[in-house]
């Protein structure tokens, strides 16, 4: 097949997390379809193993927070429009947007405009569910699909009348012999193992490993025999050392990926930041007390969150199983309170166990893996000849 017959897909991502669902969509759509695909658009390290290369760095970017994305605008509306011109220029056969929708969903705005004949397909839903609904509504204006990867949202968009919305699974759920204890690796709650996860993100870090340090105090004065780990992103060790310093009891830190899913494998508890880790220690079976700490700007617009729970395990099951405490609750003592029961044999720690199972069973694919569900849903929008 020549280059000219070939179908041309165009992938915008903003971040790392889009980088990996990116790389593994292209190699399902591969493995489902043939070498008949040309790809282009934005790629970090993964996409770019998979022979894509990128129209500029991911870095030009990579912008976190309302604030720096306020302050970033004239640099993020540039890169923005590079994109929608070499879309333009390219003429590719289905527009694919992964996460990031500050970025993306402005791109594909501009895209739609310009080419509204483009199939326009959305990998990962915007939070609707949780902040400003009506973004829901205003997608189906320019987006033709939804990939979502966690199951509530398909009903999420049908009742906010967003665009169509397929449930694709997540991608974790194709981890899940990585993140699931083996034989005799979970010991017995005579030495109990306590995860900390302070965050992935310098922020989350620096407001909660004060409180977290307390915390862990209290357990090891609870139960002596206590072993407790940390987990550290790489990039922010040092960070993470220099909140360590003030902690009475230090803990075992281990850093990188296989690290950290032993020792979600030999957790019996944790005490976590907000974010995809609950869903990581939900499927690994580890009950957990969730804390979330904001900055003073994104405090003052707290009264338009939507959703029941800041906490993607308790969203997916549909009710708060896991405790949760933001900002000023977010306290050692409450924590605590919390977290205790959960290091030995009751009904707290027997009822979370319970509620993870049935989170195990609301994230399942009927059939093959989440990027294999994501390929076939774009094989439904893309010229079957050319």
């Amino acid at each position: 097949m020549s280059e000219a017959q070939k179908v041309k897909i165009y992938i915008v991502i903003g971040e790392e997390s889009g980088d990996q669902l990116g790389a593994q969509v292209v190699k399902a759509l591969r493995r489902l379809a043939g070498d008949q695909f040309v790809f282009d658009g934005l790629a970090g390290e993964r996409m770019q193993r998979e022979g894509l290369s990128s129209l500029f760095p991911l870095s030009d970017i990579a912008v976190m927070g309302i604030i720096n994305i306020i302050r970033q605008y004239p640099s993020l509306h540039k890169r923005g429009m590079d994109v929608v011109h070499d879309i333009l220029d390219k003429r590719p056969d289905l527009l694919l947007i992964i996460d990031s929708p500050e970025f993306t969903h402005a791109v594909a705005k501009r895209v739609r405009k310009k080419r509204p004949d483009l199939p326009i397909v959305d990998y990962v839903s915007p939070s609707v569910w949780a902040w400003r609904p009506g973004r829901a509504k205003k997608m189906a204006a320019y987006v033709d699909h939804v990939l979502a990867l966690l199951p509530f949202e398909v009903d999420a968009h049908s009742r906010l009348s967003g665009p169509p919305c397929t449930y694709v699974g997540h991608p974790l759920i194709e981890r899940l012999d990585v993140l699931r204890p083996g034989k005799g690796e979970r010991g017995a709650l005579d030495t109990p193992v306590l995860l900390v996860l302070p965050g992935s993100r310098r922020s989350e870090v620096s407001r909660l490993m004060v409180e977290f340090g307390k915390v862990v105090t209290m357990a090891k004065a609870r139960y002596p025999d206590l072993r407790v780990i940390l987990p550290a992103v790489p990039h922010l060790r040092g960070l993470i050392d220099e909140g360590l310093a003030n902690w009475t009891v230090m803990p075992e830190v281990v850093e990188g990926e296989e690290a950290k899913f032993a020792a979600f494998r030999q957790a019996h508890a944790a005490l976590a930041a907000s974010g995809t880790v609950t869903l990581e220690l939900g499927l690994s079976g580890v009950p957990m007390v969730v804390a979330y700490k904001v900055d003073w700007l994104t405090r003052q617009f707290k009264w338009l969150l939507k959703a029941h729970s800041i906490v993607l395990t308790n969203l997916v099951l549909g009710h708060n199983v896991i405790p949760e405490f933001i900002d000023d609750n977010a306290n050692a003592d409450t924590l605590a309170a919390q977290l205790m029961p959960l290091l030995q044999e009751g009904l707290e720690r027997n009822q979370q166990l319970a509620a993870l199972l049935e989170l195990d069973e609301k994230m399942q694919l009927p059939q093959g893996t989440p990027s294999e569900a994501a390929a076939r849903v774009i094989l439904d929008y893309l010229p079957t000849s050319k």
